[in-house]
């Protein structure tokens, strides 16, 4: 496919192919509309050096763990974080693992944020932690493409960007670069956020999905070229365009609603949420982790009158896990004793699942730990018990076949939860890309009224073990669970079903998923009788399920096939869709995915990029 750029006053025009991996925006409908030509200077990346071992991280949270105060030197923390960032800024597949943690004041320091970096304020609310400068994410080291600007995270503090920061080009902007499982929470940022970064050559550089939550910007939102995006309970000073399938679920000022064109999808309360917990510090120098209240039907943020309602739970209430020490038996035997977990950054073997059984259990990573399965068993099983909290983690496919990483409720869960669900917050099921990994399916879901908020379930398409036979897996999603409700659920390059839902009453709120890159033949992909899978399939059996913002996505690089469907799901008035897209991202002529849901919904193909249906049924 040939590059074919052409800038106007409020369109661009735009085609992409990465070697990599093709996420693309191709030919049509981008609209960055006022975005203007703003080129920044290339950088490239400092060798990587010894981190410096101070008080900063001389804590019980571990070597890879930096606590700064107001009272450290401002050159002193500069350099750690720089530092940090020379070793993870396109360190895509590696193994080291950071937190940078701001105790509550100011702080004049400005950086970027890589791979693998948590960054987040210690106070109770975001401006407790204001940092006076910059933190950034850009896309540097691939060019200005942010498509593989994954596993990092930004919480619980304030932004003020000053007019000095480096590879920016507006005073008063904040550069955040990202696509999927790149978390932006409880963020007040005093300005512009621009989401997608430039090439050196002055053009866009492309950004493929983000999440923000529980955030303020003062200025606008300038998501750029950001295909896909998932904003909830958060608010802006404006909001500037869209691509394909921009998602506001619980959101103050947002644009209308007017899908397909420009495709905005607007919900205006959030049905049910608890915001996720996080690491707080008291006076007195002790560590809490703070867990927020449930709200229902909710809009804007929760700190806007104040601090956010909910408790604090004291750190020695947690085991507190660290990668060289820790093993399954361990961490099992803590939960058996009624703790909560804490892990911290690294990357954690298990030789047997992690077994919650309690009640209320919170496991909670900071710096993004990585939890492995080594015996062809799961990573973590709950009981059908109420309230648990997992959040922050990503969970990788281990050599020896799972049949599933995490399964939340044992089959056939009956207890109604509805007063204090559990809650999974920013995971990734991942299997292959950092190393040889195999399971049968990401996520089973059985126990009701789960929330999800935030989820990327990958079957690798780049890195290490990657392959149609080396990282096979066959559903990313089962949902038998009932009232199960997603926030954010991205679930891409499964060789059958991306997303299986049996439960009735669920509720997805933006979805995107792209099938797999890497059929061999059609043959070898069919349901049966029918032309390849379905991304997003509800079962005959259910009878209530609805969905807001759905975007599947194509690239059959492999071989010229064909998906009868991109979405399935019985033709029942209580099944209903709002707002769907079919994208023909790139790959082989006459390849497509033949209709959006059931048989209903033009062609995406090579001459016809984007197809779209505002409601089914109709």
């Amino acid at each position: 496919m040939k590059n074919n750029e052409q800038f106007t006053s409020d369109l661009v025009i735009l085609t992409e192919k990465d070697n990599s991996k093709t996420r693309g925006i191709t030919r049509k409908d981008v609209l960055l509309a006022g975005l203007g030509l703003l080129l920044s200077p290339s950088i490239s990346t400092s060798a990587s050096v010894e981190l410096p071992v101070s008080n900063a991280n001389s804590t019980v949270l571990g070597p890879n763990v930096y606590v700064f105060e107001p009272g450290m030197p401002a050159a002193e923390i500069q350099k750690t974080v720089s530092e940090i960032y020379s070793r993870m800024e396109a360190n895509q597949f590696g193994t080291e693992r950071y937190a940078i943690l701001f105790k509550p004041g100011q702080y004049d320091v400005t950086f970027n944020v890589g791979f693998y970096t948590h960054v987040a304020g210690l106070g109770l609310n975001p401006d407790d932690v204001q940092i006076n400068g910059g933190v950034n994410v850009n896309g540097k080291w691939a060019d200005g493409m942010a498509l593989d600007n994954f596993w990092r995270t930004m919480e619980n503090f304030c932004i003020i960007p000053s007019s000095n920061i480096p590879y920016q080009t507006i005073k008063g902007v904040t550069r955040i670069a990202i696509s999927q499982a790149a978390p932006l929470r409880r963020l007040h940022i005093k300005g512009d956020v621009q989401l997608f970064d430039w090439t050196s050559k002055g053009s866009v550089g492309y950004a493929s999905g983000g999440f923000l939550a529980d955030s303020v910007v003062d200025g606008k939102v300038v998501p750029g070229s950001q295909q896909q995006w998932l904003s909830r309970n958060s608010s802006w000073g404006g909001w500037q365009n869209a691509v394909w399938n921009m998602v506001f679920v619980g959101c103050e000022n947002t644009p209308p609603n007017s899908f397909p064109n420009p495709p905005y999808t607007v919900v205006g309360q959030t049905p049910v949420i608890r915001e996720k917990p996080y690491l707080h510090i008291d006076k007195s120098g002790k560590y809490f982790v703070f867990v927020p209240e449930l709200r229902v039907n909710s809009q804007g943020v929760s700190w806007a009158n104040g601090a956010t309602e909910g408790k604090s739970v004291s750190l020695d209430k947690f085991y507190i896990a660290h990668p060289s020490t820790d093993n399954a038996t361990k961490l099992n035997a803590a939960l058996a004793a009624g703790k909560n977990l804490l892990f911290t950054p690294g990357v954690y073997k298990l030789s047997h699942p992690l077994h919650i059984t309690h009640p209320n259990t919170i496991v909670l990573g900071i710096g993004i730990p990585s939890l492995i399965p080594t015996s062809g068993l799961s990573a973590i099983n709950v009981a059908d018990v109420e309230g648990v909290t997992i959040a922050g983690m990503i969970i990788d496919a281990g050599e020896k076949k799972s049949p599933v990483l995490l399964e939340v409720g044992p089959i056939g869960s009956k207890t109604e939860h509805s007063a204090n669900p559990t809650f999974l917050y920013d995971l990734t099921i991942r299997t292959g890309g950092s190393s040889v990994g195999l399971n049968d399916i990401g996520v089973i879901i059985n126990s009701n009224n789960v929330v999800v908020d935030n989820i990327w379930i990958w079957r690798a398409d780049h890195g290490e073990g990657v392959g149609w036979t080396t990282n096979p897996t066959r559903t990313g999603l089962v949902v038998n669970g009932n009232r199960v409700t997603i926030y954010g659920l991205f679930n891409e390059h499964h060789e059958e079903y991306q997303t299986l839902w049996k439960g009735n009453e669920g509720r997805v709120y933006m979805y995107q998923s792209e099938m797999p890159y890497d059929i061999p033949n059609q043959m070898a992909w069919m349901d049966g009788k029918t032309d390849g899978y379905a991304s997003y399939k509800v079962a005959d059996s259910v009878t209530s399920h609805e969905a807001w913002g759905v975007g599947v996505y194509c690239f059959f690089r492999d071989a010229t096939v064909k998906a009868n469907s991109a979405i399935e799901a019985p033709a029942t008035s209580g099944v209903k869709f709002h707002h769907l897209t079919t994208i023909w991202l790139d790959g082989r002529q006459g390849s497509e995915i033949t209709h959006i849901i059931n048989n209903s919904g033009d062609a995406a193909t090579f001459n016809n990029h984007r197809q779209t249906l505002t409601e089914f049924p109709t």
